[in-house]
């Protein structure tokens, strides 16, 4: 399943990139995808849209160990929680664990970088990020189209 989490005021236009990955992956679910292929049949997957509500510490956890490693090639290493918070300018504090973050999250929706896409079955995430929503639904594609 593919699910998207949003902050509450994800339409709101200081949410470019929330409002930007939603619209995106409802496209790629009712219209061609890739949508350079008009024949292309859209993409088949559960969305669903969770807003209001910051994901769990266990799940924080799980969407860490699906972003893409920054170590070097061969080696896994599963990104710092920080990666999950944002630069907005209410966040002071810098919590270094998934219980930490989604407290400061529950408290303050800002803190988090969004939107929060994540194909739980795929193992893939992206934080704050609509390229890397481009990546998994790409990745859905090539399986889609048998190019995987």
């Amino acid at each position: 399943m593919l699910e998207l989490m949003l902050a509450s005021n994800s339409h709101n236009p200081a949410s470019p990139a929330s409002t930007s990955a939603l619209k995106l992956l409802r496209s790629a679910l009712s219209s061609p995808y890739p949508p350079s292929k008009p024949s292309a049949p859209p993409l088949k997957y559960n969305l669903e849209v969770v807003e209001n509500k910051p994901p769990t510490p266990d799940q924080l956890r799980t969407i860490l160990s699906y972003l893409p490693s920054k170590a070097p090639s061969g080696q896994t290493q599963t990104p710092s929680p920080d990666v999950l918070l944002s630069a907005h300018p209410t966040v002071d504090s810098r919590p270094t664990d998934a219980e930490g973050v989604a407290q400061l999250a529950s408290q303050n929706p800002n803190a988090m970088k969004w939107p929060i896409v994540v194909d739980w079955n795929g193992g893939k995430a992206a934080v704050g990020d609509v390229e890397g929503v481009k990546a998994i639904l790409e990745e859905l594609r090539k399986k889609r189209d048998g190019d995987a």
